[in-house]
């Protein structure tokens, strides 16, 4: 590829490789960095001999690649704080399920669930020992409104526990997408076991969350309806915590999510508004340094406001390498931007690779410049207007192109009406953007007319409507779309293969074309045979019990919820998606099961269970007030089970029995599904 020309997209390909590398490796500190050193003398040495010689060989390039392959692998390992001699598994991993006395800072406020406050810290201190590590706090919700905030510096007394895994199939993995962040154990307790501490000096993070606290203040005195305020948090100031599960379902059945989550189109936006702010500064001395440093002041300055998320820390990074391109009137190549971009943010932080937001916003970045241009020669509007709306039509659906194998793999959905949000949003985003900005400052300094205010929630909820009305058209959104990460992979190659098809269309890019599109079939023939076996399977239910039969790509369901609780049940729609299901039938528990030569015999809450017939299996459900051993003396079950639905208090009493008479036990609330395949 002609993009491959460009020295630094290839040390950022290395870079790259070596980030994944060292997330599944795990190697030693001290290991990769003996590495780096040993290729830093051979590329020395590589360098000597390549000046000597007339004719230049490959090896110094390769050696190049592979340097920056194990730097990628040394950030990797360096990164991951479980490799500091002083994290705490280093210190308390044999004694993680003791009570500690536990100090810690809150680092970052996460949304709230249903039942606790959940925060992300950093440990200071276990019992007289200093340590570091993150953890997740969750906090029993009371009566009292009074949430943590951070910077405080809190004390208590707890135990760790693990990061709970999924119990059921294809069920997303909290505990994998921490792990990820280096957070390993979380601590749960109450808030009238908390202490609150004097507070060490304000960092960054704090700082940022004092001022959004302040603007929130501020605009709470006017008439802004808790929608218009979550939405102007989440515009401008990154913060989508408070944004209600309507609001934020609406925004992502109508493709509009990119909205809400500030990010290259937000930071982008606001460069082209500072660009022209600052643009008289050019005429004075010194005028382009002092207008480049005031726009990288100001673009780290709202990163800060942000929170410093990913994504706000991702766009101001590469807008920061374009203005400081546009100010030296040497504007930069915009792939040399991305790579540049990347390569920073890698290295400081190599886990943004795993971001899904992060692979998301590159990839929407690179196709709106690469397809985009081939669009927008299709057709040549002769008027400004249909030339504007033509130009954001094709970033757009160039953007869409780039982002739809990503997204479906992700989140199993495709917004057929994404181009008439974006069309009608993305031209007064800018507006709204300017107009929040200028409303906050004017909030801070005391002087926002209500006029002004209710005039700029007014236009939020416009909005706010519009993205309703077109989520709303549910004939246009389509979901439940199984998408594996092969399909994704032989999606992109089909991608690539037809543009090039569609700029040169020479015999190689054909066969290259017809090469793509077999595969991404053989892929998708695939999919469909490995989804073709069948399974009994017992799904984990709290207070209910769920069994299911897969026929190929038919679900037999067995349970006893009601019709609107089935409905929502997210544990369905997953394995729905994970195996391609394409018909699910409902109907009630049975007695007996058979499962290939096997029966399976359930004991439910009236405690019968005396046949004539060998059982193989004994499911427990509906906590049955039965003697555990007589059941095992009479029907000597190979295996018992016990679902969801029963007492933990009986599943113990159970385990113990079981144990006492060698027979395994399968908890499903510990061990997750029962599954047998046939």
């Amino acid at each position: 590829m002609q993009l491959l020309n460009f020295t630094i997209i290839k040390l950022t390909i290395a870079l790259v490789t070596g980030v994944l590398i060292g997330s599944y490796s795990n190697l030693p500190v001290n290991y990769s960095l003996l590495i780096c050193l040993i290729l830093l003398f051979l590329l020395g040495i590589s360098y000597v001999i390549n000046r000597t010689r007339r004719k230049k060989t490959i090896l110094f390039g390769l050696i190049s690649f592979l340097l920056f392959s194990s730097i990628g692998n040394l950030t990797s390992s360096f990164n991951n704080q479980q490799n500091h001699l002083n994290h705490y598994t280093n210190h308390f991993n044999h004694e993680l399920d003791t009570i500690q006395t536990f100090v810690f800072k809150i680092r970052e406020v996460l949304k709230p669930g249903n039942y606790y406050d959940k925060y992300i810290i950093d440990i200071k201190k276990i019992n007289d020992q200093n340590v570091t590590g993150k953890s997740l706090l969750n906090v029993q919700k009371d009566s009292s409104n009074s949430a943590l905030k951070v910077d405080d510096l809190v004390i208590t007394k707890t135990v760790f526990k693990d990061l709970n895994s999924p119990l059921n199939p294809h069920q997303f993995n909290y505990r994998s997408y921490l792990k990820n962040k280096y957070i390993y154990h979380q601590l749960l307790t109450k808030k009238k076991e908390l202490l609150i501490l004097d507070r060490e000096k304000t960092s960054f993070f704090g700082f940022a969350a004092q001022l959004r606290e302040n603007i929130n203040d501020k605009l709470k005195t006017f008439d802004f309806k808790k929608d218009e305020l979550a939405i102007i948090n989440a515009l401008i100031l990154g913060q989508r915590q408070d944004i209600s599960e309507e609001i934020y379902s609406s925004y992502t059945k109508a493709g509009a999510i990119h909205i809400l989550a500030v990010s290259g189109l937000h930071v982008g936006i606001i460069l082209l508004l500072l660009n022209f702010l600052f643009k008289p500064l050019e005429r004075i001395k010194h005028g382009y340094f002092i207008k480049k440093t005031l726009l990288l002041l100001v673009l780290w300055s709202f990163a800060v406001i942000a929170g410093l998320s990913p994504s706000v820390t991702r766009a101001v990074t590469m807008f920061s390498i374009v203005a400081i391109g546009m100010n030296l009137k040497r504007p930069a190549n915009i792939y040399n931007t991305l790579a540049i971009s990347m390569f920073v943010l890698l290295l400081i932080k190599p886990t943004f690779l795993f971001d899904v937001g992060f692979q998301l916003s590159y990839l929407a970045v690179f196709s709106i410049v690469w397809i985009q241009p081939k669009l927008y020669e299709i057709w040549n509007p002769k008027f400004w207007l249909s030339d504007k709306f033509w130009q954001i039509f094709t970033v757009t659906i160039a953007a869409q192109i780039g982002v739809v194998p990503l997204s479906l793999y992700y989140f199993h959905q495709f917004p057929g009406l994404f181009f008439i949000s974006n069309l009608v949003i993305i031209p007064v985003l800018g507006f709204i953007l300017g107009f929040g900005i200028f409303t906050i400052i004017l909030a801070l300094i005391g002087i926002l007319p209500q006029i002004m205010a209710s005039a700029f929630g007014y236009i939020i909820s416009i909005m706010n409507d519009f993205v309703m009305f077109i989520s709303k058209q549910e004939d246009f959104l389509f979901k439940d779309i199984s998408f594996g990460l092969l399909s994704v992979v032989a999606s992109y190659l089909l991608i690539i293969s037809l543009v090039n098809l569609y700029k040169n269309r020479s015999y190689r890019f054909i066969a290259f074309a017809l090469i793509s599109t077999a595969l991404f079939i053989s892929v998708q023939i695939y999919y469909k045979y490995e989804n073709s076996s069948n399974e009994f399977l017992i799904f984990h239910k709290s207070r209910y019990s769920l069994i299911g039969f897969k026929k190929s790509t038919n679900l037999e369901l067995h349970h006893n919820l009601d019709s609107l609780t089935l409905a929502k049940q997210k544990l369905l729609t997953n394995y729905k998606i994970g195996n391609s299901i394409e018909e699910i039938k409902a109907d009630s528990i049975r007695s007996v099961y058979r499962i290939k030569d096997k029966l399976m015999l359930i004991v439910d809450s009236l405690g019968a269970y005396k046949t004539t017939f060998k059982t193989d299996y004994v499911l427990l459900r509906n906590s049955p007030k039965i003697n555990l051993t007589r059941l095992i003396d009479h029907l000597k079950p190979e295996l018992i089970i016990a679902d969801g639905s029963n007492y933990k208090s009986y599943q113990e009493r159970w385990l113990k029995t079981c144990l006492k008479k060698e027979i395994p036990f399968h908890q499903t609330n510990k061990k997750g599904a029962f599954i047998i395949e046939f």
